[in-house]
């Protein structure tokens, strides 16, 4: 079990979303600030293999979450560039935490890199390579992809202690709330916000709404990434998630509820759905590091709108 409180540690991508909890988290547990470091992209772009050099170097733990992420609509608008970004980023850090002989790596990936229609659902480890991922989020998922056949080859030949984890969908206060490349619920929350203070008569929502997905709050996400640094040393890939799933209707319907909006929700199905289902088997976490999650959806719903609503009003 590796003792967190003596590691020097890099988190890439620790000023991000998910990466401040993830530094949060590390706080919590004991972990010293002046051991963490957390550089920014604007002072070392890791698209350069120099600067992965620079990151890992003296460090003893590696938590790679920098990425280039967004909705459908982003995917759809930027799939040469997603592919380039997460892949170039952790080709270069890995290599570089090979060199400078890190002791541990923990890759964050993603449920995008899974079949659009796998064998199992909820989606087991085993069924990753077993199909194609759902089409606009194939270029992001097979990068990060091919970062766990890189993990698991780099420590078949040089023995470096690489992790990786997959996520489903993060959400929660600090979300990215851009019109342009926001996920779902804060691409929901942003909306009937709007649509309450401006009195509007409807909300327009991408698809049928019939697609499903598992959503995962970020506090959790923060909690099992940490974890699964300090107890899991295997190589096979595990799934962290809430266990539950919900239908994208259903999950508009109760965001206009907490929001208070009273108008008409009208589904624009000329939109895509994106994959058709999406939700995780969490058995493995739970047995290898003891993982489950503890916030509810409805309970997450209300914190990400509540924090959403105060940072409108600033």
């Amino acid at each position: 079990m590796l003792n967190l409180k003596k590691s020097k540690i890099l988190l890439t991508g620790g000023h991000g979303f998910v990466g401040t909890k993830v530094y949060d988290e590390l706080l919590r547990v004991g972990v010293k600030k002046e051991n963490i470091y957390r550089p920014k992209s604007t002072e070392l772009d890791l698209h350069l293999a120099g600067n992965s050099a620079k990151a890992v170097k003296g460090r003893d733990l590696v938590f790679h979450l920098a990425a280039s992420v967004g909705g459908i609509g982003y995917n759809q608008d930027h799939p040469g560039k997603l592919f380039y970004d997460n892949a170039i980023m952790g080709i270069n850090l890995i290599e570089a935490a090979r060199q400078a002989k890190v002791k541990k790596f923990v890759q964050v990936g993603t449920v995008c890199s899974y079949p659009k229609f796998p064998e199992h659902i909820p989606f087991k480890e085993g069924d990753l390579w077993k199909g194609y991922p759902e089409e606009t989020n194939a270029p992001y998922g097979l990068s990060k992809l091919m970062l766990l056949e890189m993990l698991q080859a780099y420590r078949k030949e040089f023995g470096i202690n690489g992790i990786y984890l997959l996520p489903t969908n993060i959400y929660g206060p600090g979300d990215n709330f851009d019109f342009h490349s926001s996920h779902v619920i804060p691409a929901l929350i942003k909306k009937f916000v709007e649509a309450r203070n401006n009195q509007q008569p409807e909300v327009v929502v991408w698809g049928t709404g019939s697609a499903s997905r598992e959503f995962f709050y970020v506090d959790d996400a923060a909690r099992g990434i940490v974890l699964a640094a300090q107890k899991y040393d295997k190589s096979e890939p595990v799934n962290i998630g809430s266990n539950n799933e919900v239908k994208i209707k259903q999950l508009a319907n109760m965001i206009a509820g907490i929001v208070d909006f009273k108008g008409k929700v009208v589904w624009d199905k000329t939109k895509p759905d994106g994959q058709p289902r999406r939700r995780l088997n969490v058995s493995r976490a739970k047995k290898e590091f003891g993982f489950m999650a503890k916030i509810s959806l409805q309970q997450g719903l209300k914190n990400t709108i509540a924090w959403y609503i105060k940072q409108s009003d600033k």
